[in-house]
């Protein structure tokens, strides 16, 4: 890096090297030299008479700079002129004024722009040289089409790219940026308009060494500095310190000051030979920087540089409605995201899974890299997170440590140094407690901004002078900047905090109405429970008296139809004694209906004998019981395997498995039936599918029977439901299944079949294992 170091005749003011370290205290308001493409003249405010010159007077007047010091302005400017000039000079500020003046005594160019404004206890004259047929820059219709163009952008983006395009339409820069300051002073480039040929700047980022406080500070006060050629020499001041001072006297206002030899060196490493730069401040705020690059030397008129002033002084007034109007718009997606999440979520019968089973999911509300939600010891991640081991350490030091409800940083290694592993993911954290149970949370994730964004100069490599010093460029200012933005993401705006903690109290509020409502479910689910167990203990008892009762005479009337076709069946006509035969068939199947209707009772009634049994042991009981009807229907029944031992009521379970084993020797048109009896693999669960398959064991027998429609499955299991006419398989009441059914339930089990036509059919059944 070259040394900043201010030449002048009289004595130098500084001799020491400008680095990344030091740069920032550069002292770059009182460089004591100007640049040369006009000359400057300060006056006393009191004599009217020269104080300092710049050196260049020689060459563009003919005077030596010390020739003119003490002079009066008459040595140059004619009387008219010199009377027009004083004239000014009683209501001078800091803000500039501008004449146009003849300098008689300069025959090659006469012409000359004056720019006059009071500061630092001195006037200041600078003068810019001009053609005399110079036309006006003045264009009121393009300057209409402008202020149109950038009145009618709907965004801060579509803002800064109209601005930068009519900059560049009006100057012929060959590149002009809208460069914009983050937080912590460093930059981005948000719009651009330049030659085709160009390698594009947009979406570059500038740490905030590359633009340091003092020079920030002069943007404010400052609102354009041009340099139409970066390889000028500056002209120093004659002489270079204040008459009261022993200091240079402060250029802040000056147009010709001249420029810092960093901030030349640094556009020199970007290739830019010329170059304009227009603030844009907000309330006081230096918000951004409006820069012309052109890659020869460029001299533009003063007054297109204030052309181009008032555009960005335009572009600033302009700038406050834009940002409103981009910050309703993404307040209007927060809320819209929002109003469908919550749609979402209320109509999920699991309300979490809204928050992520469709879209939008509660990662889309809020701008970040991804998400979690983390509730009742489940993680579920959205985009990029951490790893579910990082998110569970984070998640057990929010609890130890977070004691409010919603909690926020772009920093979680400055909380926690463990979060130095997180932080390509989560060097940001936006995260809102559940409040359901200490480890509930949702959190918001986002990754470190350095890993997120393209930083000028990142690839470009550092040159070395012959004197060891390094010069300043994107490359080194980038290193230096990163040391002190590591594991920083890119900070949470009030409105996304705001809408974390709605996202909180929406959940929270309808948690509380969903456990409102299964409480008064519960209650009423409680009140039709016992009514239905009165009503079900009285219809057993009613069904029990009204068999038993039946019973009796039912049997009277057999037994009578008996008599008859005994006694006097030589009486009666052919139909006659047809019809008390079908009197006698008729009042057995009766009997036979309510056997089965008090079998039913009776296992809603009776209570279970519950005692450990070998299922083995019943299974061959039972086959010993039907041994002759198997026999009879040619039928063989095999035991897959050990049976397991459980505790059960064995007569009940003896019951289940021999009407299981009646239906499958009955229901078959093979020559031979074949049926089998099994424990099913561990897991299996019926249709219902609840409790835990780890606490029943599953039986099935399985047969290769005429199988059974799906459709019927369930109907099957009705009470006196039969699919076939009584006459065929061996006829039966239809109860069986219904009676086996209800003594498996009264296990805390269920049965349930799966068959189809001429397949066969298995018939499932479970027992609980802890009766």
């Amino acid at each position: 890096m070259d040394r900043a170091t201010v030449i002048n005749s009289d004595e130098p003011l500084l001799n020491a090297p400008v680095t990344l370290t030091n740069c920032d205290r550069e002292p770059i308001h009182i460089p004591g030299s100007v640049q040369p493409y006009g000359f400057l003249l300060c006056l006393a405010e009191d004599t009217h008479r020269i104080v300092h010159a710049s050196q260049n007077t020689e060459q563009l007047l003919g005077l030596p700079a010390r020739q003119l010091l003490g002079e009066g302005l008459e040595l140059l400017l004619n009387p008219e002129q010199v009377a027009q000039v004083r004239g000014q000079f009683a209501t001078l500020t800091e803000a500039a004024r501008l004449l146009g003046v003849r300098l008689d005594r300069v025959p090659d160019q006469p012409f000359y722009k004056l720019i006059l404004h009071r500061y630092d206890q001195l006037l200041w004259l600078e003068f810019e040289p001009v053609t005399e047929t110079a036309t006006s820059v003045l264009d009121l219709p393009a300057l209409n089409v402008t202020l149109s163009q950038m009145l009618t952008a709907t965004s801060v983006r579509e803002f800064c790219q109209r601005a930068v395009d009519e900059v560049r339409a009006l100057t012929g820069f060959d590149r002009v940026l809208m460069y914009r300051f983050a937080e912590d002073a460093s930059g981005e480039v948000v719009a651009e308009a330049k030659r085709e040929d160009l390698e594009p700047y947009l979406g570059l980022h500038y740490p905030a060494t590359d633009i340091p406080p003092q020079a920030r500070a002069l943007y404010l006060k400052n609102w354009l500095r041009f340099i139409p050629d970066v390889a000028y020499q500056p002209a120093p001041l004659v002489p270079v310190l204040h008459p009261t001072a022993a200091r240079p006297p402060d250029m802040t206002h000056a147009v010709l000051r001249s420029v810092s030899p960093v901030h030349l060196e640094y556009l020199r490493n970007m290739g830019v030979a010329a170059t304009m730069t227009i603030s844009v401040i907000q309330e006081g705020r230096l918000w951004g920087l409006m820069t012309c690059h052109h890659l020869t030397p460029r001299l533009i008129s003063y007054e297109l540089r204030e052309l181009c002033l008032f555009v960005g002084k335009t572009f600033s007034a302009l700038l406050a409605t834009k940002q409103q109007h981009d910050d309703y718009a993404y307040q209007l997606h927060i809320r819209e995201t929002q109003a469908r999440l919550f749609e979402q979520v209320s109509r999920h019968a699991n309300f979490m899974e809204g928050l992520y089973r469709h879209t939008p999911t509660v990662q889309d509300v809020i701008d970040c890299g991804g998400a979690a939600i983390c509730f009742e010891g489940d993680i579920i991640t959205l985009g990029t997170t951490p790893t579910t081991d990082q998110i569970q350490a984070l998640l057990q030091w929010l609890r130890e440590n977070v004691r409010g409800d919603v909690f926020s940083t772009d920093s979680y290694v400055q909380h926690n140094p463990a979060g130095l592993e997180l932080r390509a993911t989560a060097s940001g954290l936006l995260a809102i407690a559940l409040a359901h149970e200490p480890g509930d949370y949702i959190i918001w994730f986002r990754p470190e901004q350095v890993q997120t964004v393209t930083w000028a100069g990142k690839t470009q490599k550092a040159q070395v002078l012959q004197d060891g010093q390094l010069y300043l460029s994107p490359r080194q200012s980038f290193e230096a900047w990163k040391q002190t933005v590591d594991n920083t993401s890119a900070p949470w705006r009030p409105l996304e905090v705001a809408a974390a903690g709605e996202i909180r109290l929406h959940l929270s509020d309808l948690r509380l109405k969903i456990v409102n409502e299964l409480q008064a479910r519960a209650a009423i689910l409680s009140r039709l429970n016992a009514e239905l167990e009165r009503s079900n203990n009285e219809l057993d008892s009613f069904a029990y008296v009204a068999s038993h009762d039946l019973k009796e005479p039912l049997r009277g009337i057999h037994n009578y139809s008996i008599f008859l076709l005994e006694d006097y069946a030589d009486q009666l006509d052919a139909d006659g004694v047809n019809k008390l035969q079908t009197l006698v068939r008729l009042s057995q199947r009766m009997e036979s209906l309510i056997e089965s209707l008090l079998q039913l009772s009776r296992v809603g009634r009776q209570e279970l004998v519950i005692a450990e049994t070998d299922l083995g042991e019943v299974a061959t009981e039972v086959l010993e019981l039907l041994q002759p009807r198997l026999e009879e229907l040619h039928t063989t029944v095999s035991v897959r395997g050990p049976l397991p031992t459980l505790r059960c009521d064995r007569i009940r379970v003896q019951e289940v498995l021999a009407n299981l084993l009646t239906n499958a020797m009955r229901y078959h048109d093979s020559p031979e039936g074949r049926v089998t009896i099994g424990l099913a693999p561990a897991g299996t669960l019926g249709p219902r599918g609840t409790g835990n398959p780890e606490d029943y064991h599953v039986l099935y027998v399985r047969d290769n029977g005429i199988g059974i429609d799906p459709k019927h499955h369930h109907t099957i299991f009705r009470i006196f439901k039969r699919l076939h006419a009584q006459d065929k398989y061996g006829g039966g009441t239809g109860a069986g299944l219904a009676i086996a059914r209800k003594m498996v339930e009264r296990h805390d089990g269920e049965m349930w079949v799966e068959s189809v036509p001429g397949r066969g059919a298995t018939f499932y059944f479970s027992l609980s294992k802890h009766l």
